[in-house]
């Protein structure tokens, strides 16, 4: 009996921000991280829901906030300093992710939302360059 082999057809990959910055709103239910929230608070949901399969949402403001969630997140997955990373993100360190750990990153961090995604997309955009 033979069997065939193939080679499954490869899924486009999406990147760490593609698709992430959606219309307030989008998350209403999930766990939230507020702009206001305190470092201290934001690190340890981090913390939790990183081992966690539920994931979390974010309320963006600014660019440099959305940029420090995307930070403290991948950190908490990689067994980083969480505060650290929400409090100086190291965009070199997001930019050489690899595609495995960009998926894991946005399987915990659901999305970032904003009253203006468009622009907030842009400076994250900007700030990854």
């Amino acid at each position: 009996m033979l069997v065939e082999l193939t080679v499954p057809k490869r899924v486009a990959e999406r990147g760490l921000i593609d698709g992430l910055v959606v219309p307030t709103g989008t998350f209403d239910g999930k766990r939230m991280v507020a702009p206001n929230m305190p470092d201290e608070q934001v690190a340890d949901l981090l913390a939790e829901v990183a081992h966690s399969p539920d994931g979390f949402a974010a309320a963006g403001d600014s660019g440099a906030h959305a940029l420090a969630i995307l930070a403290g997140t991948a950190a908490a997955l990689c067994g980083e300093d969480i505060r650290s990373a929400l409090s100086s993100p190291d965009t070199a360190f997001l930019n050489g992710l690899s595609s495995g750990a960009i998926e894991a990153v946005r399987e915990v961090l659901l999305g970032i939302e904003s009253d203006e995604p468009a622009e907030l997309e842009r400076d994250l955009r900007a700030a990854l360059g």
